[in-house]
């Protein structure tokens, strides 16, 4: 038997880029979202937090982030994606180029 994939954090990155927060029209990872990204062979583990613990879409995001993924790992590659709520999210927590988006200061 071979030994799993291990998934690139790189392209783990850049998958998840492409997934959008609806609410504010931004990617997941610039929001500042994504605490954790963790690959082992054959296993992927994020650890992510929503905005608010409230969300309403958080359901839609962790779909989105699935269909993301999918594409880019073989189906013997185990995800898991753990929604975490400490530390609370902050718009500190944004890239730089996204608090620019809002007009907020670095």
């Amino acid at each position: 038997m071979s030994t799993p994939p291990t998934p690139d954090p790189d392209a783990i990155r850049h998958a998840l880029r492409q997934v959008m927060d609806p609410e504010v029209g931004m990617n997941i990872v610039d929001l500042g979202l994504i605490y954790r990204i963790d690959c082992e062979p054959g296993k992927l583990y994020i650890e992510m937090t929503m905005t608010s613990p409230a969300c309403p879409l958080a359901d839609l995001i962790l779909d989105n982030i699935d269909a993301a993924l999918d594409p880019l790992l073989p189906p013997e590659v185990d995800i898991r994606v753990e929604l975490v709520w400490d530390p609370p999210w902050t718009p500190a927590m944004m890239a730089g180029e996204a608090r620019d988006h809002f007009g907020w200061k670095r």
